[in-house]
């Protein structure tokens, strides 16, 4: 019996290893056909890809998800594609798959929820992109998630929210929001003031300053303020501070400025300033303020406009001298008013491609641009 038993071995063994080779050599052939065939769609919707034919890219690629199936890097593939054509509800249904995959690798799970979080973030589904965002914590997304957080904060305008988020970022070292957290601090300043809050406005307002000491919007809002509760003089000496500091943002409220001085009674001292200042920035918010304080003492401003006119020949100072009578513009104001409207012209006598927008001096019948026959009006662009 034992005799018999030992040749039944001695029989099956070699059976069985030809079996298993013969199964382990039907199973390998068939893993390299798979193998062969998947990477052939791939490459094959990449080359369409390139060609930008994206439709017949897709049809590859959904090929090649179908052949392989357990291939991750082709899903992000294809929800990508899908999420640049606009297709969001494909790319969301591809990565919702993806993470409900119980094999994906953690590495490849964070990367598919950062995708899915872009998808609904394109998709307007803000509180669905910010819950997927949220989910990114501790991650190797977690910095990029934060930053879309903070424009999604920006965009819905919950400003609590976006310094929360700014001042994480500013602590896991991915640079200065200083700036930005000023900004913050002032729009919850404004809407604080907005409900009739004036101490929550003055306490946004100090965080403001506090976050960025030299910025020019919180000096902005001070005088603003201070003006609006009827102290000119002390809105007068913050925007004296924005004037030395913040020159061009001083320009916002410079009309403003000039209001306050004279009824504060330094409408002499802030005419001055302003005239200091035009000789460094000639810009027509400071003759508009000039022109208000001058018109107080009887200064005649048209000698001052007429000047600047002939150095800066704008539309804008040309409408400011426009306001006085014509027989005290003097020859030289009559020629300054001709040079600034020639200026102003200049742009507007071209012609316009109705087809592509390129502009061009000379009438053309084939647009240079997008070489269309027949696309150019026949009227210059202040014509139309």
């Amino acid at each position: 019996m034992l005799d018999f038993d030992v040749q039944w071995v001695l029989v099956a063994l070699p059976v069985a290893f030809a079996l298993g080779w013969l199964a382990s050599r039907f199973d390998l052939r068939q893993d390299k056909r798979e193998a062969r065939d998947a990477p052939r769609a791939y490459f094959k919707g990449l080359n369409l890809l390139l060609n930008e034919q994206q439709d017949k890219a897709i049809d590859a690629f959904i090929e090649a998800v179908q052949n392989d199936p357990d291939t991750a890097e082709l899903h992000f593939a294809l929800g990508n594609l899908f999420r640049r054509r606009g297709e969001f509800e494909r790319a969301i249904r591809v990565h919702e798959h993806l993470l409900r995959r119980g094999d994906l690798k953690p590495a490849e799970r964070d990367r598919a929820q950062y995708a899915l979080a872009q998808d609904f973030m394109k998709a307007g589904l803000f509180d669905r992109a910010e819950t997927a965002y949220l989910a990114l914590e501790g991650t190797t997304f977690a910095s990029e998630a934060r930053l879309a957080l903070l424009s999604l904060y920006e965009r819905s305008r919950d400003w609590p929210r976006a310094v929360d988020m700014a001042r994480k970022l500013e602590q896991a070292g991915i640079g200065s929001f200083a700036s930005r957290l000023a900004h913050y601090e002032c729009e919850r300043a404004q809407e604080a003031d907005a409900q009739g809050r004036p101490e929550e406005a003055e306490a946004a307002l100090e965080r403001a300053r506090q976050s960025a000491p030299n910025a020019a919007r919180p000096l902005l809002l001070t005088g603003q303020r201070q003006r609006s509760a009827g102290d000119p003089a002390a809105a007068v000496a913050t925007w004296d501070v924005l004037r030395a500091r913040h020159p061009l943002s001083f320009l916002l409220v410079a009309d403003a400025y000039a209001q306050a001085a004279l009824d504060a009674g330094r409408g002499a001292a802030a005419s001055q300033a302003l005239h200091d200042l035009l000789q460094t920035l000639p810009a027509t918010e400071l003759l508009q303020a000039l022109q208000k304080l001058d018109d107080v003492d009887g200064t005649d401003t048209v000698p001052m406009l007429t000047s600047h006119l002939q150095r800066h020949p704008t539309l804008a100072a040309a409408q400011l001298l426009l306001a006085h009578p014509p027989e005290r513009w003097g020859e030289s104001g009559t020629a300054a008013l001709r040079q600034a409207v020639a200026r102003a012209a200049r742009p507007l006598q071209r012609y316009r491609c109705a087809a592509c927008g390129f502009e061009a001096q000379h009438y053309f019948w084939h647009c240079p641009g997008c070489l269309t026959w027949d696309s150019y009006p026949t009227q210059h662009l202040d014509a139309l």
